[in-house]
């Protein structure tokens, strides 16, 4: 199973914000992501409501109201809503129940995947807005510098 587009999107519109510093419109933003400003828009409504970025109407544009060292990624997964608490992954619908290993297969891998969603996030939370940012600067400078 694979997390929502949504969470690498949002990391995107809120490193290209942070990276240019001005306010951008969702098809601007839209451009550098390379997909349709009306999904930009869905998500940057997101953003807004977690209180990331405000949002300009018109030709205003997108722009950071917190700190970017302030973001962290588990910040921004969750307020895409990728996936509710506990529920990373999917499980199969209907395991045998007359099955020894299918009437216990689901409570006993259970404790495992929570403890395997835990440490996915909490490596998002060490990371912030601002050090995406700064390896994305620090990668282009040195493809200009060769």
């Amino acid at each position: 199973m694979k997390i929502s587009n949504r969470f690498t999107i949002a990391v995107h519109i809120l490193s290209l914000i942070n990276v240019r510093s001005d306010h951008l419109t969702s098809q601007q933003i839209a451009n550098s992501v390379n997909i349709n400003a009306g999904y930009i828009r869905q998500i940057s409504g997101l953003l807004k409501k977690a209180e990331f970025i405000g949002i300009k109407r018109g030709s205003g544009g997108a722009y950071l109201l917190k700190a970017p060292t302030s973001i962290s990624l588990y910040d921004v997964y969750k307020a895409v809503d990728v996936v509710m608490e506990g529920e990373l992954f999917h499980w199969h619908e209907d395991p045998n129940p007359n099955c020894w290993v299918g009437s216990n297969i689901q409570e006993i891998l259970d404790i495992f995947l929570l403890k395997a969603q835990q440490a996915m996030e909490g490596v998002l939370r060490e990371v912030s807005i601002q050090e995406i940012t700064e390896l994305i600067i620090k990668k282009e400078n040195a493809s200009t510098e060769a």
